[in-house]
């Protein structure tokens, strides 16, 4: 039976932190900090990764969105206290060279030459899906 959701990781929506990889880096940011967004996007980015799995797209999104809530301020989508409480601290300075790596990073999770456009195309939620990742577009500038 199908979910109506890309497989094969754990998906319960279309925002950045509703699936498992999400959730999971929000706490590797709590963790280490700017270095875990820098590393998703440096990934994500790497000349020698032909096509970009599901799973390095969602930490992009989740790291986009982080990053997103730091710089602007607007931090309700961020439900997790120690990430919320990570972000209110965060040092903006350390993280405003980080939106032109994050916009690429963006660009290429949206790219043909990966994963989750095409997971979304048959989901029920495509619409939702790219919605939310313009919005974060957006609002990295």
């Amino acid at each position: 039976m199908k979910s109506g959701y890309p497989e094969p990781m754990n998906v319960w929506g279309t925002g950045s932190f509703e699936n498992e990889v999400g959730a999971a880096f929000a706490q590797e940011v709590v963790q280490d900090g700017a270095f875990a967004l820098a590393e998703a996007f440096d990934v994500a980015l790497d000349p020698d990764t032909g096509f970009l799995a599901a799973e390095e797209g969602h930490r992009v999104l989740a790291a986009a969105e982080i990053l997103a809530a730091a710089l602007t301020g607007e931090t309700g989508g961020i439900t997790d206290a120690p990430l919320r409480a990570w972000v209110a601290s965060a040092n903006l300075t350390e993280l405003e060279p980080l939106r032109e790596l994050a916009r690429a990073a963006l660009e290429r999770v949206l790219g043909p030459e990966s994963e989750l456009p095409d997971l979304w195309a048959d989901s029920q939620d495509a619409d939702e899906w790219q919605t939310d990742v313009e919005r974060l577009r957006a609002a990295l500038g």
